[in-house]
């Protein structure tokens, strides 16, 4: 289901959606009611409203259609929360300045997903701080890394330094335990930030280099939807599938309470 501004979409409301593709997100996993993180993803949803349109959202209407849209729902459900104006015009996208709350309901997958195989490309996102409409480019580099037999793409700079996957952020456990999130341009994932926040295991923020990677004990994927999900590979790396620390950041990330909406 979907529902704009606590309503149910049209067809034409839609319309501007999918023909000018301008706007951001978050995206939510729902359990028994509560969504662990739900002040990070306000957060968010209100920041880069300002960066995008220029505007203030409604943090409380907003939660209101959130809380609308998700009325009588139980059990798990993925949720994903999505502004943009319905009146933009492609020529005049700086009076675009009336954005709207659309809200999205699908099935929520188990958590953790089998571990994934990633290969490293040359790649920056655009507006990288921000989580944008424009998944275009991402979508196509993950495309090239399944057709060349992996599941997801890796980001890295131009000077070598790893920053982040197709549409999650990553971290790596060094010979010493110790978690290591690079140091480069990514999204703030709200995963990746509840992890941080962990008083266990020891975690930095550090430049990665690509020739670093070998070294590296264990890698990981993270966001919403798949918690922390093991890397078994990037590129002709290989990675155990289980370590002692991603148990415990799993652990610990399960133990965070969920927000009730």
């Amino acid at each position: 289901m979907a529902e704009l501004n606590g309503k149910p979409v049209t067809l034409d409301e839609l319309e501007a959606l999918a023909l000018t593709n301008y706007g951001h997100f978050t995206s939510m996993r729902m359990e028994d009611g509560t969504i662990r993180g739900l002040s990070l993803h306000m957060d968010r949803l209100t920041r880069d409203c300002r960066l995008v349109f220029g505007v203030e959202l409604d943090r409380e209407r907003t939660l209101n259609y959130i809380r609308t849209a998700v009325e009588g729902v139980e059990g798990v459900a993925g949720l994903r929360v999505t502004i943009y104006d319905p009146a933009i015009d492609m020529g005049r996208p700086s009076d675009a300045k009336d954005p709207h709350v659309l809200v999205n309901l699908r099935p929520a997958g188990a958590m953790p997903p089998p571990p994934l195989a990633a290969k490293s490309f040359t790649f920056t996102r655009d507006s990288a701080a921000v989580k944008h409409i424009g998944l275009h480019s991402q979508l196509r580099i993950r495309r090239e890394a399944q057709l060349a037999g992996f599941d997801d793409a890796v980001f890295v700079e131009p000077d070598s330094h790893v920053s982040e996957g197709g549409t999650w952020n990553l971290g790596f456990v060094d010979q010493d335990g110790t978690v290591i999130w690079p140091d480069a341009p990514v999204l703030p994932g709200t995963t990746m930030l509840l992890l941080q926040s962990l008083d266990t295991p020891k975690q930095v923020t550090a430049p990665v280099r690509l020739a670093d990677v070998p070294n590296m004990a264990a890698a990981f994927a993270t966001n919403t939807s798949i918690g922390v999900r093991s890397l078994s590979a990037l590129d002709d790396v290989q990675f155990p599938q289980d370590h002692p620390v991603l148990a415990a950041l799993r652990e610990g990330y399960a133990g965070i309470p969920g927000d009730r909406l």
